[in-house]
């Protein structure tokens, strides 16, 4: 399995007891689709390592005590703090035709509904207050949020997204700025005075 056939789950926070449990959070919209977790794949030195689950208890806030088979110390378990857990992408539960996944739209071609075609989906960042979704516009990045009213919908066949930018988005990236003219208007006289 390689990591681009996966998406990230969570990730292992602590230990639990002294028989090799730990504690994952699982970093998703809903956790509890995940209850009934077979197996996760472990990012270790660089490689994703089989982890089969032996019991599993959700806890509050999308956190849940995991036991592993053959993990039975609190040593084995310390082991694999901050680890991160992953999923192959086909574990992905099923969205209602108007979601999509991240991942999904890469590469897609931008449509706004005001100015026409504009780039590429290249990628998103995951900030705490919200998410942002990167274009290629010719040779800028220009960052989307990823909000209900600027994200309006996707056509998963035409491999199209459509949006309705904020006024002056687009000037934001694409424009040169006029600071240092601003700053400097040239009618200043900067030489040594004596």
């Amino acid at each position: 399995m390689k990591l681009d056939d996966c998406f990230e789950l969570g990730y292992i926070v602590k230990t639990h007891g002294v028989k090799g449990q730990v504690v994952a959070l699982f970093d998703v919209d809903y956790p509890e689709d995940y209850e009934e977790l077979e197996s996760v794949f472990l990012l270790m030195a660089g490689k994703l390592v089989p982890f089969f689950i032996e019991r599993i208890e959700p806890q509050a806030g999308g956190k849940f005590i995991l036991k592993f088979e053959d993990l039975n110390t609190i040593a084995e378990a310390e082991k694999l703090k901050s680890t991160t857990l992953y999923l192959p992408l086909s574990e992905l539960p099923e969205l209602d035709e108007d979601q999509f996944y991240f991942h999904e739209t890469v590469g897609y071609q931008v449509i706004d509904e005001n100015l026409g075609e504009l780039g590429t989906v290249k990628e998103f960042y995951e900030m705490p207050n919200q998410d942002l979704m990167a274009m290629e516009y010719q040779g800028h990045e220009i960052l989307i949020p990823v909000a209900d009213d600027i994200v309006l919908r996707t056509d998963k066949v035409a491999r199209k997204i459509f949006v309705k930018l904020p006024d002056g988005l687009m000037e934001v990236y694409t424009q040169p700025t006029n600071r240092h003219e601003e700053e400097y208007d040239g009618d200043e006289d900067y030489s040594d005075e004596k």
